[in-house]
């Protein structure tokens, strides 16, 4: 297929759908092109010329798994877009798999940049960065104040016993892939069992809470929009502070093919982030330590499972042969940072 024209996405099929359920939007052709950096499902640029849309759908294959995600992401930008939480605005929800192969949907598209590494970063200088990473706390603030049962989101999720079922969800991930031996890695999930905090009140959980999921742009470094919803449930808030706060960690590796923005000049160090978060959630945070050992785990499962499948031929592209090397690195800031309280 041709760059406008790119896999999993039919743009004569999606003209006709918009031009069904919402007449007069699209005013020219369509051209398309995927953009890059998705992890899982599939996100596309879509313009006619004189407006522009994104179109997100699951991988190409994937069906039944991940149907349910484009429903859930749609539901919940659905929800906070009234509020002061910033997503694009939703156009529509397409879960008839004739369109385009499998169910997606239609967003505004929004101007603004993904800063995924320190590299990135380090042209904004050390006084914007550091305002763009604590603005990224204040906006995390905002999604946590939002009250679920008002916006049509009371449903959304069992908060009860939700951190012992992320445990062993994460768990009954490793298991899947182990292949080796990792020091450490049993250590860190029975502590975590143990020593299991008790959650705050429910919100609406990202899941995903990082700089790269979110669009900086406009004169005062604004965040535009929050992106990647597919893992958003009702749950405990803390595990959004605890991933942020993982991912402002330095990880203590150059070159790392996975790399957290902790480098870049002017970032605010996780305690800053921590306190920031406390003053303005007003939330009791003692436990935050519990929180981002777990993200430590959560991104160490995730990243065995990917070398796993490297192992396995199944994944194949730059950095993933170094993937694995990261694994026990993860584990050990885990186990550290429960050490430390």
């Amino acid at each position: 297929m041709s760059p406008d024209h790119p896999p999993g996405l039919d743009l004569d099929r999606l003209r006709g759908l918009l031009d069904r359920e919402r007449p007069g939007l699209v005013v020219g052709p369509l051209s398309g092109r995927l953009i890059e950096g998705g992890r899982s499902n599939l996100t596309y640029a879509v313009s006619d010329g004189t407006g522009s849309w994104v179109v997100r759908r699951p991988p190409l294959g994937h069906v039944l798994a991940t149907a349910h995600d484009m429903k859930r992401e749609h539901r919940v930008i659905s929800a906070l877009h009234p509020t002061d939480v910033p997503v694009p605005r939703p156009v529509l929800l397409c879960e008839d798999e004739e369109v385009l192969g499998a169910p997606f949907y239609v967003m505004e598209f929004v101007e603004g940049t993904p800063y995924r590494t320190a590299e990135q970063l380090a042209p904004l200088g050390p006084e914007r960065t550091r305002a763009a990473v604590l603005n990224l706390v204040d906006t995390l603030v905002g999604l946590h104040a939002v009250d679920p049962a008002e916006v049509g989101l009371g449903d959304f999720g069992r908060p009860e016993g939700f951190l012992d079922r992320q445990l062993r969800r994460w768990a009954k991930q490793l298991d899947a892939s182990r292949n080796r031996d990792l020091a450490g890695i049993d250590e860190l999930h029975a502590t975590l069992g143990r020593e299991l905090p008790r959650s705050p009140s429910p919100t609406v959980v990202h899941g995903d809470y990082r700089l790269d999921n979110v669009l900086i742009g406009g004169e005062n470094d604004e965040i535009r929009a929050i992106l990647d919803w597919e893992m958003s449930t009702l749950g405990d808030p803390l595990t959004d502070l605890g991933l942020l706060v993982m991912y402002s960690s330095p990880l203590g590796m150059p070159d790392s093919p996975v790399s957290t923005t902790a480098q870049a000049p002017g970032h605010p160090a996780p305690a800053e982030l921590i306190e920031r978060y406390a003053a303005r959630s007003g939330r009791d945070v003692s436990a935050v330590a519990w929180y981002t050992a777990f993200a430590w785990f959560k991104l160490a499962v995730i990243l065995e499972g990917i070398h796993y499948r490297y192992t396995l031929g199944q994944t194949v592209g730059r950095g993933f042969d170094r993937i694995g090397d990261l694994v026990p690195v993860f584990i050990e800031h885990g186990l550290t940072t429960l050490q430390k309280g």
